[in-house]
């Protein structure tokens, strides 16, 4: 099914932005906008970022900033990485940074996945999921996310 597409007009900065950001001869300017603004990743630099999901467990000496993630999908024979950030964000190897596990695992899986189940912490060998019990961080509305 498509989407009915809008006609809009940005100037010069704003497309040069649009193009750094995308994937030449792959992504076209509304690729990189409902990435950047939709997908839930790293806000433009001048926007200063909340905290992100980790930071609990940062704050209980669970994570440490730097620390690094994985995800394997054997049958893929596939392995991603990411790494926490010092403000609770997973920061994947491309920079991007996403507030919660899950979606940025999603845009390295290509799929739906919950990433505080599916990450595993290198240093401890433990589940995102673990570590957020550990730290008695209630799992509130966004249960997966």
């Amino acid at each position: 099914m498509s989407r009915p597409m809008r006609t809009i007009e940005v100037d010069d900065e704003v497309f040069a932005y649009l193009q750094r950001h995308g994937e030449p001869l792959v992504d076209s300017p509304n690729d990189v906008l409902r990435r950047l603004l939709l997908n839930g990743a790293t806000p433009p630099a001048d926007q200063a970022r909340r905290p992100g999901a980790l930071m609990y467990i940062l704050e209980a000496g669970l994570l440490q900033p730097g620390d690094e993630l994985e995800h394997h999908q054997p049958r893929l024979r596939q392995t991603h990485t990411a790494k926490v950030t010092a403000d609770g964000w997973v920061e994947l190897p491309d920079g991007r940074a996403f507030p919660r596990p899950s979606p940025a695992l999603k845009v390295q899986t290509g799929s739906e996945i919950n990433g505080w189940g599916q990450y595993t912490h290198v240093r401890s060998g433990r589940r995102l999921q673990e570590l957020r019990n550990e730290a008695s961080i209630p799992a509130g509305p966004e249960e997966g996310s």
